[in-house]
């Protein structure tokens, strides 16, 4: 999958014709027939200096475990997945649920509120698959 990050309607607009080539063609020479665009979310977690973007795994409604992608050259708003990158195990030392008494960004904390993001994309997700399904009722 080809990916390219811009920051103004101007940069797709204004593609050079180098830059459009590489885009036409990704993996194995397929030709590109369809595009999406999504909004980039800033990465502000850091692990020793190097940015970093939690990723969490979950089965059926359930978090079950998660890691870090972390990359040292790249920046909050550049895409980590790329050569470079590693991982970092994101352990859960609870059962994903916030501590009262802690501070908002204490690790219990960090990790339920990416539990619940994770669950709203979840539901996000299965909304979207269930609204587009070419075979549903309407």
């Amino acid at each position: 999958m080809g990916v390219m990050s811009v920051k103004s309607p101007d940069e797709v607009v204004g593609l050079n014709r180098k830059a459009r080539n590489k885009m036409s063609v990704v993996k194995e020479g397929l030709e590109v027939s369809e595009v999406i665009v999504q909004e980039g979310v800033h990465t502000f977690e850091t692990i020793n200096e190097a940015v970093a973007e939690p990723v969490v795994y979950m089965m059926d409604r359930f978090v079950i475990g998660g890691f870090y992608r972390v990359h040292t050259g790249r920046g909050v708003d550049e895409n980590l997945n790329a050569p470079g990158m590693h991982f970092v195990p994101l352990s859960f030392e609870t059962h994903c649920l916030p501590d009262r008494k802690g501070s908002p960004d204490c690790a219990p904390n960090r990790f339920y509120a990416y539990g619940v993001i994770a669950r709203l994309a979840l539901l996000a997700a299965s909304l979207e698959l269930e609204n587009t399904d070419p075979d549903r009722d309407a």
